[in-house]
């Protein structure tokens, strides 16, 4: 009899499927759980620098803008009329008080003088004759020789002479005061501007024609607040800054403070006098002054980029827990680099380039 062997292939078979699966589904029963590396990354926080602010002696200071003026400026003409001969200077130039300018065409005003000293002379003469006339006209006249009414009228005769000649007295004085005008002068020490170029014109009086300045010392005109008139004092010294430029001194001082405030800006005049002896500063240009407005107290200075004026002047710290904490302060003195600040507390280290998305209790890293 011979045996079919189908059926005990396939029954093998089906073990042999079971026993593959078998080890397939353990694995997947010990498959681990995911890790903390598979979750998402944790946010970064925003990192900062810090600076150590430096302990210095400062006060209140304002900071306003002025011109700058000559201490005297004046435009000069002839106060007499006449042909421009001779101009003695040149634009540019500087020129002692008193010094002549230019001069105009004299001719007459010599012939002037000449006939004034002649009349002079003539007067001075029947002067003479005249007192000496009723002089011996008087001693006649004791003597019994002479008239009362002759000595009486060599008498008067004698005072008009004199009243004459006091005549041509002041017409000599007026002759030379007109050809002293024909010698324009310097009113005072400075430095010419403005010249003319070239002589012959005809000018007339009060026509001007040169402009001196004294630069030796800058007058420059700002105004303040109203608040902090209380506060200047003339005579203080100050700092004055060019604008746009390289010149500056700390011995500016205070000279006027103006009790009366400017009707447009309701502001508070004040002129301060600028020491430019050496020509540093440019007349009639901009300037900027540094006027305390108060006595010297504590403080700290620190970069200009640490503070931030958004809603006020304030910086920001990092606390022991790294978070920032903002802190008002008051701005003393600005300047290019550094600022210098008061605060309620010494400040120990302050953010540098704070950010806009820095705010009260932002956590932040160190750099």
């Amino acid at each position: 009899m011979k045996l079919s062997r189908t059926p005990l292939v396939a029954g093998l078979a089906a073990v042999g499927m079971a026993a593959t699966a078998l080890p397939l589904s353990g694995c997947k029963a010990d498959a681990a759980p995911p890790t903390a590396a598979t979750k998402a990354a944790a946010p970064e926080l925003p990192s900062v620098t810090l600076t150590t602010p430096r302990p210095v002696r400062s006060s209140l200071r304002e900071e306003v803008t002025g011109t700058l003026f000559p201490a005297q400026a004046l435009q000069v003409g002839f106060e007499v009329s006449g042909r421009l001969e001779k101009v003695r200077v040149k634009k540019g130039q500087a020129v002692q008080g008193g010094q002549v300018l230019a001069q105009l065409n004299a001719e007459i005003s010599d012939a002037q003088v000449a006939q004034a000293q002649a009349a002079l002379a003539a007067a001075e003469v029947s002067a003479a004759m005249a007192a000496d006339v009723a002089e011996r006209n008087a001693k006649l006249q004791e003597q019994g020789n002479v008239s009362d009414l002759q000595n009486r009228t060599s008498t008067t005769q004698a005072k008009q002479a004199d009243a004459q000649l006091l005549a041509a007295r002041a017409q000599l004085a007026q002759a030379q005061a007109g050809r002293r005008k024909h010698d324009l002068k310097a009113p005072f020490s400075g430095t010419v501007v403005d010249a003319p170029e070239q002589v012959g014109a005809i000018v007339g009086p009060g026509v001007s024609l040169f402009s001196v300045e004294n630069l030796g010392t800058l007058l420059l005109k700002t105004t303040v607040a109203e608040s902090a008139r209380a506060r200047l004092k003339p005579g203080t010294k100050v700092r004055v800054e060019v604008i746009g430029g390289g010149a500056s001194t700390d011995e500016a001082v205070i000279r006027t403070v103006i009790p009366s405030a400017d009707p447009a800006t309701r502001r508070i005049p004040v002129d301060i006098l600028v020491p430019n002896k050496e020509g540093r500063f440019v007349a009639n240009t901009l300037a900027r002054v540094i006027l305390p407005l108060g006595d010297a107290q504590d403080a700290q200075a620190l970069p200009t980029t640490a503070l931030s004026s958004s809603g006020g002047d304030h910086v920001y710290v990092v606390a022991s827990t790294g978070e920032v904490r903002r802190v008002d302060v008051q701005v003393l003195e600005r300047g290019m680099r550094e600022v210098v600040v008061k605060a309620a507390a010494p400040l120990d280290k302050v953010v540098e380039y704070p950010t806009s998305s820095l705010a009260e209790g932002t956590r932040v890293s160190v750099k």
